[in-house]
Parts: structure tokens; sequence; C-alpha cells
């Protein structure tokens, strides 16, 4: 004998495993897929859906399902579908903020702590080996493709992605205190 939403409702007030089980089998594959066609990604969806079965659970005490079991948890679905995507919205604001701020605050960088990171660049490519700093060279200065090094130097394009590998590894170490500073250049460059 199968449930209805008006046995079900009582049940899932008082905590009964069994009624949830049911309505979670129910009636999961379609909020899902009505989750999906609001946020246009599974995983988001499932996430939401996941989110409203668990306040049906955890908040069962504060629950006002009134009319049916099945339009009160589409409507929940919604709600936190649109509230997922305000979230998106909210975050994006603030990482486009973020970096506006950022590349106004190095504009206004100290040119002497400028002249100081480039001084640390050219010591820091000086350090590498001769030909980890000609491929490093290559690849970030004259924007070449690692086969088309590879081809200039008569060489394996292995070679240059493990030199490339060693050259970014020895920048990293030597320029670590100026990471932040290189980001932000790198931004306003782009």
């Amino acid at each position: 004998m199968e449930l209805t939403d008006q046995v079900l409702v009582p049940l899932l007030l008082n905590r009964n495993e069994g009624a949830f089980e049911t309505v979670f089998k129910r009636y999961f594959k379609d909020l899902h897929a009505y989750a999906c066609s609001i946020l246009k990604a599974e995983l988001y969806a499932e996430e939401m859906v996941q989110q409203v079965f668990f306040k049906l659970w955890d908040r069962n005490h504060q629950l006002q399902i009134q009319g049916s079991l099945a339009a009160y948890l589409y409507r929940s679905v919604h709600n936190e579908c649109l509230n997922h995507l305000k979230h998106l919205k909210v975050r994006h604001v603030h990482q486009a903020y973020a970096t506006h701020h950022a590349v106004h605050h190095a504009e206004d960088a100290d040119p002497v702590r400028l002249e100081e990171l480039e001084k640390r660049i050219d010591t820091a490519m000086s350090r590498l080996p001769e030909q980890c700093r000609t491929i490093f060279q290559l690849s970030r200065f004259e924007e070449l493709r690692y086969r088309e090094i590879a081809d200039k130097l008569g060489i394996s394009v292995k070679t240059v992605e493990n030199q490339m590998g060693k050259a970014l590894r020895i920048m990293r170490e030597e320029l670590a205190e100026y990471l932040p500073a290189l980001i932000i250049l790198y931004l306003l460059n782009t």
C-alpha cells in the first residue's frame, strides 16, 4: 500500500525514518531535474535538493506544510536555487570589486618597490641554469609554445617541460615575498 502525502506529512513531523525515506525516494529524482532546469548544473542541483531534504528532517518541528507535500518540496527547491543564484551573484560582484581594488592599489604602488621587484626578477633569472633560463625566456617573454621551443633548440618537448618546471620552482622560491605583487602585475598586463 502506497502512503499518501496526507499520511506522510504527520509522520515526517514526528521524525519517522520510514516516512522520510519514502518521501526521499518518491521525490528526489524529479526535484533534482527541476533544480537542474533552474541552475543548469547537476552538482549544485543535487546539493540544493539535499539541502531541502536535510531541512525537512532537521527542522521537522518548524515545518508548516499546507497543501500538498509535492508543492511544498518544489517551492523549497525553487527557493534554495534562487538563494544559491543570489549567493553566486554576490560572490561575483565581490570578486570583481576585489580585483578592481587590487589593480588600482597596484597602480598606486611605490615605484621604488617596483624597481626592487624588477631587480629581484633579474637576479632570480640569472640564477637559473643556462638552458633553463633560455627555455623560460622563450616561453614567458617570446610566448613560444613548448613544441616551438623544442624545435628551435633541437630538444624534446619533455625536456622543455622538465626545464620549465625547474625554472618555475626556482623563480617561485626566489620571488616568494613578491608573489602577490606579481599576480597584480600579471592582471594589469592581461
